[in-house]
């Protein structure tokens, strides 16, 4: 059906009866910045908090960059690519990753989809029982541990008090298809949610389809009125994921749907399988006091078939060419907040705790013969601890300015066991060893309410990023982890403000200030592996916007814009050649966007339309270059999209459709681009001109 001819249809649709669009909430709260409950206005840092209304005109609800390409300060690019996940970075932090989310930490319902090592998979997150998004930027990150950018934070929930289900399905072109279900009531001390949901897509390029099933599952329970507990289960399950790999420029630009030949030949693909279990706990010792705990386990097995030729497989230091691991995980963490009421109503607000996170895995490499698992060429066992400590006080200096001092000890260990080697074979000896990374940081902070409209805010910590083991896993010469590899540590400045211009009308603004030594950077990046080096001194300066403003009744507008100045501080020389230079100081860094811009107007007419929305939207992505040397970008790309949004109710019974228009304009542009990439792959294309059509069925049980 053609999208013109459905949305008649749907138009024609509509009856009187049907429910009111919800009005745009400037003030939602939110744990993330200060661990405990408050709205985003009064936050003493750069927080954006992403509700259910978003996740729902957003698309099919399966990537996180439906959802934050709104939140300045973040850019999160869909790189049509489901076997290296998307490319999340945040103030310049984690845009070098290849694989997976590094340097920004992960939390879903109060428990870690980040490893100890500081990588995570946002592909694990269920947006379908999403209800809220929290993104946290700046010093008071540092807090949360190693994740030098910045935390997001998901929390899943119930629709309604009243027990409902909801069947969803959504489709799209190159074969794009998802199905869900969901229930979730609440009744007495207690509260179920279940929501399982089947996507597929054949993918834009050739060698691009992927298929995952997920299952996310919540029990909230009250146990009396001073305690509470949930227990959270989770599946993924995504046992094709093709890896189209990037273009060079010159393939980009004469056909941006085809894939390099090394992709097929080798059948570059990913299978995972991930299966966790978590429970959260929290109890009140009178008004003053509160406990959290947490406590998980989860198990990851993935098979990754990477593009690497066969003959560069053959010498006794590689690894080869597919990459299998079964990982186990764990992880244990409590705080104890409390308030000291003072004279009026002043109050000191304390928090600390501890947290210990363990992962364990067996990683094997064999051999990829077009796409055949061949001889092994790698066994090791390998395990990172992470052991930290917390505490936080807030300390209300007079009834309006408030002062912030926080520190976090981390200690994080590598261990590695080789159980490959070749006894009298100098290029393949035992590579066992271990490394270990530690910092104290602290984080000091003034809030100051000026008005009952108007919040200021000034922020300074210190923060660390240690490798990951996906960065560790492999040296430039020679066999074994790279134990080399330093951890990166920054300096973290910000100011912001926060006011209210008037009835249903808000700014955020913030400045930051960032200074990074020993970064972490590609080294090379060839056949889906990359290996890592650190690179000196960088630095990172920017300003955040938005604008949320409720235009009379029935129209409300977001304006975000995000500037970033990410650069080589100094000149770094080529390891091999210390005299000749291959990053120049004031090189930007790859990957990381100079702007970013969303702009959204949303008519939500609240009489004889009601139950009609519709909204356009500018999404803007600055340049992006390719590599360290700069040699290369993808050039800055501007996209409109449209969406028209339906919802009709009969008695227990509602009805919504979607039909969004992406990149209505057909511009076409390079999405994401894979830094250093040794054979010059650079581009990942976006999609040209795609719609969306979207369908939900919700009963609610009175």
């Amino acid at each position: 059906m053609k999208p013109s001819l459905l949305l008649c249809t749907l138009a024609a649709a509509l009856p009187a009866a049907a429910q009111t669009p919800p009005v745009q909430e400037l003030d939602p709260v939110v744990v993330t910045a200060g661990r405990t409950r408050q709205t985003t206005f009064d936050a003493p840092a750069a927080i954006t908090a992403v509700t259910r209304d978003v996740l729902d005109g957003g698309g099919p609800q399966v990537n996180l960059s439906e959802a934050l390409n709104r939140v300045p300060g973040i850019s999160v690019l869909n790189r049509q690519n489901y076997a290296q996940d998307l490319q999340l970075s945040m103030r310049g932090f984690g845009s070098r990753s290849t694989f997976g989310i590094r340097g920004v930490r992960l939390i879903v319902d109060g428990i870690p989809a980040t490893m100890p090592d500081g990588q995570g998979q946002a592909s694990s997150i269920a947006l379908g029982s999403a209800q809220r998004i929290e993104v946290l930027r700046g010093p008071l990150a540092q807090l949360y541990g190693n994740a030098a950018g910045g935390v997001v934070q998901v929390f899943s929930g119930v629709d309604s008090a009243q027990p409902s289900a909801v069947l969803s399905t959504a489709a799209g072109p190159y074969g794009l298809a998802k199905v869900g279900a969901r229930f979730s009531g609440a009744g007495g001390s207690d509260a179920v949610l279940l929501d399982a949901s089947r996507f597929h897509t054949d993918g834009y390029r050739p060698h691009s389809a992927a298929q995952r099933t997920q299952l996310n599952a919540k029990w909230d329970h009250d146990i009396g009125n001073d305690a509470h507990f949930a227990l959270v289960a989770n599946v993924l399950d995504q046992p094709i994921s093709q890896d189209p790999i990037g273009l060079r420029r010159d393939q980009w630009e004469a056909n941006p749907r085809q894939t390099d030949p090394a992709a097929i030949n080798q059948d570059a693909r990913k299978s995972v399988l991930q299966q966790q279990l978590g429970a959260t706990y929290e109890r009140r010792f009178g008004a003053a006091t509160t406990l959290n705990t947490r406590l998980y386990f989860g198990a990851r097995d993935l098979d990754n078939a990477l593009s690497v030729p066969l003959s560069a497989q053959q010498s006794n230091t590689s690894a080869g060419g597919i990459v299998s691991f079964s990982r186990g995980y764990w992880g244990f963490g409590t705080q104890l907040a409390h308030e000291v009421k003072l004279d009026g109503t002043r109050v000191l607000r304390l928090v600390g705790g501890i947290e210990i996170d363990q992962m364990t895995e067996d990683r094997k490499g064999f051999i990829n013969s077009a796409g055949v698992q061949g001889a092994l060429k790698r066994d090791e066992r390998n395990v990172v601890d992470d052991h930290d400590l917390f505490a936080q006080a807030t300390y209300d200096v007079t009834q309006t300015l408030a002062a912030t001092a926080g520190v976090r000890a981390s200690h994080v260990k590598f261990r590695s066991q080789d159980h490959f080697i070749k006894p009298g074979t100098p290029d393949n000896p035992d590579d066992s060893g271990s490394v270990s990374y530690s910092a104290t940081n602290p984080v000091l902070g003034l809030s100051w309410r000026a008005a009952p409209t108007l919040n200021l805010y000034a922020n300074a910590g210190r923060g660390f990023e240690t490798p990951t083991f996906t960065e560790l896993a492999y040296r430039s010469v020679g066999s074994g982890l790279n134990f080399n590899l330093q951890a990166s540590r920054s300096r973290h400045a910000e100011i912001g403000a926060k006011w209210k211009v008037g009835e249903g009308q808000r700014i955020d603004l913030a400045l930051f200030d960032i200074a990074t030594r020993d970064e972490i950077v590609v080294d090379t990046n060839t056949g889906g592996r990359s290996t890592f080096r650190n690179a000196g001194r960088t630095s990172r300066r920017g300003a955040e916007f938005q604008y949320l403003g409720q235009l009379g009744s029935d129209w409300r507008t977001t304006l975000s814009l995000a500037t970033l100045r990410a650069r080589f501080t100094d000149n770094v020389p080529d390891p091999a050649d210390p005299a000749k230079v291959v990053i120049a100081a004031g090189n930007r860094l790859p990957g990381t966007p100079d702007r970013t811009a969303f702009a959204e107007l949303v008519w939500a007419p609240r009489a004889a339309w009601a139950g009609f929305n519709a909204g356009a939207e500018l999404v803007h992505t600055g340049k992006l270059y390719v590599n360290d040397a700069n040699s290369d970008a993808a050039p800055a790309a501007t996209v409109l999209n449209l969406r028209a949004g339906f919802a009709q109710t009969f008695g227990v019974w509602t009805f919504t459709q979607l039909l969004r228009v992406d990149n209505a304009t057909d511009r076409n542009y390079a999405g994401s681009v894979i830094v250093n990439d040794a054979n010059g792959r650079f581009f990942e294309p976006a999609l040209p001109r795609t719609w969306l059509v979207a369908l939900t069925a919700k009963v609610e049980f009175r």
